[in-house]
């Protein structure tokens, strides 16, 4: 990574909106993987909280920050959980 990290308290509402569209972006798109692969749960999963982020990101004040934080917290985790779960399918023990 290039640069110091920010908080979303730090970034300019420019930032934390190209954020919070990285994430859901990143979101549907596993989403639409997990789709291939039958996995219903993930994709309404992802999906859902893709589409709460988008709403969020259109008008985000400084009192929605926390919940922003932990939208974001849980789409990173889910698009890392889908691509680990994607790794680890290959593996034969």
């Amino acid at each position: 990574m290039n640069g110091i990290s920010k908080t979303l308290n730090d970034m300019t509402l420019v930032e934390r909106s190209s954020l919070l569209d990285t994430v859901a972006d990143a979101l549907e798109a596993t989403a639409e993987e997990a789709e291939g692969e039958g996995d219903a749960r993930f994709v309404a999963n992802s999906i859902c909280v893709a589409n709460t982020i988008r709403g969020l990101s259109g008008d985000l004040t400084p009192r929605d920050l926390q919940a922003a934080e932990l939208l974001l917290e849980q789409g990173i985790m889910l698009v890392h959980q889908f691509s680990n779960r994607a790794k680890t399918n290959g593996v034969i023990h």
